[in-house]
């Protein structure tokens, strides 16, 4: 009696199925275990993020835009002489900047 090895499935690359056509069942083993706690990881994640997201929902103070996330800061920027307030907060690896109002010099 000949068994036929699985197919792996329509959306796996072809370089990962290769890969584990090539691993020893002792590899594969622990390669499932990695990519079973790889997922949980990524779902934990992605749920922090989105309770994150919810809370900042409800924290949103009254004056920020729409366009701005509730963890924006205000910043002081001097342009030209001209002191100017930024919404501030940061997108992956970047710093994005939203112009606010003039400072008040009277401040």
């Amino acid at each position: 009696m000949s068994y036929e090895p699985p197919s792996p499935p329509a959306n796996l690359s072809t370089e990962i199925a290769e890969a584990l056509n090539e691993a020893t069942p002792e590899h594969l083993r622990h390669v499932g275990r990695y990519a079973e706690a790889l997922a949980e990881h990524k779902e934990r994640e992605a749920r922090l993020e989105e309770e994150a997201d919810d809370a900042d929902v409800e924290e949103r103070p009254d004056d920020l835009p729409d366009d701005v996330p509730a963890k924006a800061t205000i910043t002081i920027k001097e342009i030209n002489d001209n002191r100017y307030y930024y919404w501030q907060w940061r997108e992956g690896d970047s710093v994005t900047s939203k112009y606010k109002a003039p400072v008040n010099p009277d401040e």
